[in-house]
């Protein structure tokens, strides 16, 4: 079986319905794309586990029974006495695109990697390893530095490292400090899926093939570029060559939430690739699979076609 691990912050999504009626749900970037990889029925032979920290709360037992529901592996979820989980709240405009606000100065994920968290070493025995920006952006300095320490140590034995730029200006103290850890990030990828207004924002590329031309440089084998309703650039050498090729998006008859496009766009490249597709042929799955989730509201949505694989765990 192929051990795929996501590591990052899992917290609570109040997303509006109306101005004074919202919906609870459980989401986070890393942890949207691990649901969505979790429920591909072709998985069947891919585990997939999360790790995280979590409070001693009502609520974070709500996000462990919600993980395990959609078949997502619990045994690297840690506890932490006294805390709370993190909590954001979305407001969507008359096209589907989000804003968000965050409550998760506290969380406890904020631990991540740092002192007195001993189950880093649960990177150890998994295949494919997850993270995003937004997963840096969690963490100390120290906690920083032993992360790169474990990643390296992981693709030595034989794992791959997949990362999402996923910048978000608000979680950082600076530009120059997101653009020190995601370039950092970078040099130890072997597969980045990013997005063209990240790369743009941190780095000023003017283009998505301009932008997945430095990561290739950056030392990713692997780098697809996300661009919104324009669809994607793949740059993959061993299939592609070295000029990036476009993969259109797919057509959709009216977004109603733009929440999550990117991580399920993730999820269903790494299924298809998993499933031994081409990086072209995992992106135009891909792009279907996101079509799909910004049709309907919030980040994990209810999908016939994707139903939920069972617990784990």
């Amino acid at each position: 079986m192929t051990r795929f691990l996501a590591i990052g912050e899992c917290m609570l999504e109040l997303t509006h319905r109306t101005e004074h009626d919202l919906r609870l749900s459980v989401a986070g970037d890393t942890y949207n794309t691990a649901v969505y990889l979790a429920r591909s029925t072709m998985l069947q032979e891919v585990g997939v586990d999360y790790l995280t920290l979590l409070g001693d709360d009502h609520y974070s037992d709500l996000v462990l029974e919600t993980m395990r529901g959609e078949g997502v592996g619990t045994h690297l979820v840690g506890r932490v006495a006294g805390a709370h989980p993190g909590l954001y709240l979305v407001r969507t405009d008359d096209e589907g695109e989000r804003s968000f606000t965050y409550y998760r100065s506290r969380s406890p994920a904020r631990g991540l990697f740092g002192e007195g968290h001993d189950l880093a070493e649960g990177l150890n025995g998994h295949d494919v390893l997850y993270l995003s920006a937004v997963t840096l952006q969690l963490l100390t300095d120290g906690a920083g530095r032993r992360l790169w320490e474990l990643l390296e140590r992981a693709r030595e034995q034989g794992a791959r490292v997949v990362f999402d730029s996923n910048y978000r200006p608000a979680g950082w103290p600076n530009r120059e400090a997101a653009r020190e850890a995601v370039s950092t990030a970078y040099g130890l990828t072997d597969t980045a899926l990013s997005t063209f207004d990240d790369e743009r924002a941190l780095f000023g590329d003017d283009s998505p093939v301009a932008a997945a031309r430095r990561l290739r440089g950056q030392g990713p084998r692997e780098v697809v570029v996300k661009d919104g309703a324009r669809g994607c650039v793949v740059l993959v050498e061993e299939e592609t060559g070295e000029e990036p090729v476009h993969v259109p998006a797919q057509v959709v008859d009216e977004v109603v939430d733009t929440t999550a496009a990117g991580d399920s766009f993730n999820a269903g490249y790494l299924a298809a690739r998993l499933r031994g597709e081409s990086a072209v042929e995992s992106a135009h799955r891909a792009h279907a699979l996101a079509a799909r989730v910004v049709a309907r509201p919030g980040a994990i949505v209810d999908d016939p076609e994707l139903p939920p694989r069972g617990a784990r765990p």
